[in-house]
Formats: C-alpha cells, structure tokens, sequence
C-alpha cells in the first residue's frame, strides 16, 4: 500500500521500520521540526526523521498542518492511507480527507481508556496491571475514532515509561502490519468507541516530578516508575535537586513526617511517607552521576531526620 506516515519519537519508529520491512511503499515522512535539546540546546532530530535519512525517505517538517501548500503536498504524494504513531500534533480535516483509507492511528491504550498524549505513563501511575495497544480509524476528535484493532499487554511491577513503551513500540508495531493487510482486503470491521468509558491522559508536564512525601509510598514508587526517564521523580536537599531512580515500597518502622530520612546507611535509604516508607534504591544529586544507594551513601549526604523537599 502506498502510505505517508506520521511519527516522532522512538516509539514511532518502530511502526515505520515494521512497515518498511513489510514492503510498503512509504512515499513520505512527516516528523516534527528539530528541536534544541541538551544543555547546549543544539537542534536534535527525532527517531523518526533518523530512521527516514537511513532508508533515504522523503522527509517533510512543516510547523503547521493547516497550511495549504501542506495538503497540497499530501494530495501530490498519492497517499492510500496516512499512518499516524506519536507524531505529537492533531491532524485537521483537510488531513484527514486526502486517502482514500483515511488516516489510521497506533495509540498505547485500550481506547477509550487513556485518550491523550502520555498513555503509557497515565496507566504506571494509576496502578492499572494491563494496557495495550489499539489501532484506530482517526477522526476530528483526539483519540475517539472507530477502533480497528486491539491487543492486551500487561504492565509488570518493575515496569517504567520507558520499559513499557519499548514493548508496547514493538506491540504496535506488529498491529499496524496486521491491520494495513486487513484493511487491503476488506476484512476490518470498525468499532465505535464508548465515550461514558472514555477518560483522558494529558501530555506529562515536568513540575509532576516534583514528590509530594505527603502521597502514599506506593503512589510515590509508582511515580518514579512513571516519569522515568522523563521527567524524573525528584526532590530536594539543602536546596540541591535530588532525582530518585528506583525505589521501593517499605514498612515504616517508625512514624515520621512525610519526607523524613528514617534510615540511612550502608545499601539502605528510607524516607517517611504519608502511609509507610520508600525505600530508595537508585539516586542522583544534582551535578553527579546515578548511584546506586549504597554508593550515594558512602558519601554521607543524608542522615536520619534529615527532611527532604526543603
């Protein structure tokens, strides 16, 4: 099939390769502009637009798809279909209207659960023990087109954004191709959405890094696990930032105010929470590198009673 794809980040990239691999004629790539990144804030090129130059595909980085030369573009490419994965904006009407296929999206929920931009993050945070990954037919609404696809996938205990996303990438991936191949011969059956079941996963913003200790412990771990590697779970001391990595859920042995240091020595860190104690296991003061606990401690930057968030 002769496709334009739309896509950004990493997780993207994983459907296009797949539908390279498969023998689809991509006849464009759409990715977001370069964006400064690093201290240095040096333009940095998505995943998408890295894996485009590789296969020596055309690459298109328009700031603004209502544009008509932008439409125009698309109707000269001959699309069949528009496959879309993270591109990061909403297409408009005028998109959406060029194939004759429409426009077919790989979202990492179970739609209509998790409509938004941080899925994957949303469900870490909430507790959820499965998500998955749903290909959609795209409408003017975000995320509340007809369902073409579905597939559960089970979010581990140890599962970060990152661990997760990588699988549910390779997930989506193997729908896409599922889907496009049905969808050529006619053999996909679109579902409408239930919009009373729907709820909303908005893009994650980096102030909710910030700890609040007042939270439970598990609230707190399930957060750390959520905003890695972005933004990170974070909180302060002596007015220095301080990124917690890894972190477990522990039984408090005493009571304390939230953010308080019970223990801390040799390969053990807890802090005070609203209901229990976490147990840090992997953390990082700003301008040093990652350490594991133990490493961390060894350089007596905590004591017991020290509070955090100060």
């Amino acid at each position: 099939m002769r496709l334009v794809f739309f896509g950004t980040p990493a997780f993207a990239a994983h459907s296009l390769r797949a539908l390279l691999e498969r023998g689809h004629d991509v006849a464009a790539v759409f990715t977001q502009p370069d964006r400064p990144a690093g201290r240095g804030h040096v333009p940095h090129m998505s995943a998408v637009k890295q894996l485009a130059l590789e296969r020596s595909l055309a690459i298109e980085q328009p700031e603004r798809l209502r544009e008509p030369a932008v439409v125009e573009r698309l109707r000269a490419l001959g699309p069949e279909a528009i496959v879309v994965a993270a591109y990061g904006k909403i297409l408009p009407k005028s998109v959406l209207d060029v194939p004759a296929h429409g426009a077919i999206n790989v979202h990492a929920s179970l739609l209509p659960k998790y409509r938004g931009a941080a899925p994957i993050q949303r469900a870490i945070l909430a507790g959820d023990r499965t998500t998955g990954i749903t290909i959609m037919q795209m409408s003017q609404q975000m995320d509340a087109g007809d369902v073409l696809l579905q597939e559960e996938s089970p979010i581990r205990s140890d599962d970060t954004a990152e661990s997760l996303g990588e699988r549910l990438a390779d997930l989506g991936a193997q729908l896409i191709v599922v889907a496009l191949d049905r969808l050529a011969r006619a053999l996909l059956e679109p579902r409408p959405q239930r919009d009373a079941d729907a709820t909303v996963a908005p893009m994650v913003k980096k102030e909710e890094g910030a700890i609040d200790w007042r939270r439970s412990a598990a609230e707190i771990e399930r957060a750390v696990r959520a905003f890695t590697p972005w933004p990170s779970a974070y909180s302060s001391i002596a007015g220095r930032l301080l990124k917690i990595h890894r972190a477990a859920v522990w039984p408090a042995g005493a009571r304390a105010a939230p953010g308080t240091v019970l223990r801390a020595g040799g390969d053990v860190l807890e802090i005070a929470t609203g209901d229990q104690a976490l147990r840090v296991l992997e953390v990082q003061l700003e301008g040093k590198r990652r350490l594991a606990t133990r490493e961390f401690l060894a350089g007596k930057p905590l004591h017991e009673g020290d509070v955090l968030g100060r």
